[in-house]
């Protein structure tokens, strides 16, 4: 009898990260969307200057604020690549190959136009 090998695949890579963007989604997005549209502009929590442009260059500018930065984009474009790739055999679109190079592949542009401007800051 002739061992069989299994087919390696990609999916464990894609799942990863949309886990990944789906737990930041969940946990920071709402905090995110209430920090930046609510509180700042209305002044309720914080001061109105703390999103000013001086504040958020200095935050960009910082290791750790590229980080920060870099994760939320690359891994909330993640999620939302592989949700809507899957969303589409959901409504009837039975999404082949170019689908998914187009969904991924969009995602991995966005990825690389976001580390592409946080490395042009500068530090």
């Amino acid at each position: 009898m002739k061992p069989t090998t299994l087919k390696r695949s990609n999916a464990p890579i894609f799942w990863a990260l949309f886990g990944a963007g789906g737990m930041l989604s969940a946990l920071l997005g709402p905090m995110l969307v209430f920090i930046t549209g609510i509180a700042v502009p209305l002044g309720v929590v914080l001061p109105p200057d703390t999103m000013s442009y001086p504040h958020m260059l200095a935050f960009a500018k910082n290791f750790i604020g590229k980080g920060f930065i870099f994760a939320i984009i690359a891994l909330f474009l993640w999620h939302a690549a592989h949700r809507i790739f899957h969303s589409l055999h959901d409504i009837g679109i039975h999404a082949g190959t170019g689908a998914k190079l187009l969904c991924y592949g969009l995602a991995m542009v966005g990825t690389l136009i976001a580390a592409y401007a946080l490395l042009a800051i500068g530090f």
